[in-house]
């Protein structure tokens, strides 16, 4: 279990460092999860280690939003000023983010439709 959290750690911390190194504009997070992926892609399946260690997390999930709970709290006088902006800001990258997604599956299905007729 340990070397499976260590496993996760480095792979974030490599992610750091590749966003930091290139300059990109990602966060080091993300850029860790895209090599988890490729890792296990490349392993064919999760290892029963690192499924235990995502369950633990996913059963903890809640706990995660804490800070970002307190943040909203201790900036709140900020948020009431510009609550507006805030809100277009969620419907217009909802919306954007739903079009997106939309594009993407009717393009998978063309493909999918493609091949199946193949």
């Amino acid at each position: 279990m340990i070397n499976a959290i260590l496993a996760l750690l480095t792979l974030q911390l490599t992610g750091e460092i590749l966003v930091r190194a290139f300059g990109w504009p990602l966060p080091g997070p993300v850029v860790g999860m895209l090599l988890l992926f490729v890792a296990l892609k490349l392993y064919g399946r999760v290892p029963s280690s690192l499924q235990r260690v995502a369950d633990g997390l996913l059963a903890n999930l809640a706990l995660l939003f804490v800070p970002a709970g307190v943040g909203v709290m201790l900036h709140f006088e900020l948020i009431a000023a510009s609550w507006w902006q805030l809100l277009l800001t969620l419907v217009v990258s909802t919306v954007v983010t739903l079009l997106a997604t939309a594009t993407v599956m009717q393009g998978l299905l063309k493909l999918r439709l493609r091949r199946a007729k193949v």
